[in-house]
């Protein structure tokens, strides 16, 4: 018997191959080999050294930062807790004390 991937979406065994497609019967989910693979790769998101971030991780500003439409700055070393990624071009929603709700890219913190 061939080896097929488990659904992406509900992580089943009992897929099955139609055409060019792999089709999971327990949520009707379908996919290629090839569009998993680049989802796969898409959701990685590395900090400034390389680390690999996920949701609920806590990092550290490493540059002064200007908040846009305001004279603040986002100090260096700057300590952010629990943060969200996101897909766009800022990758990370957080919030930080004394500013609110933010949007971080990743090639301005590292992983703590």
């Amino acid at each position: 018997m061939e080896n097929l991937p488990n659904c992406p979406k509900c992580n089943s065994e009992y897929t099955y191959e139609d055409g060019n497609l792999f089709v999971c019967p327990e949520c009707a989910h379908e996919w290629t080999l090839e569009s998993q693979e680049a989802e796969s790769e898409e959701a990685v998101i590395k900090d400034a050294n390389g680390n690999v971030l996920s949701d609920g991780d806590t990092i550290t500003v490493i540059k002064d930062l200007k908040v846009k439409g305001s004279s603040s700055v986002v100090k260096q070393g700057t300590k952010v807790k629990n943060i969200k990624l996101v897909d766009g071009d800022h990758d990370i929603d957080c919030k930080i004390d004394g500013f609110g709700a933010m949007k971080l890219k990743s090639e301005f913190v590292k992983k703590i």
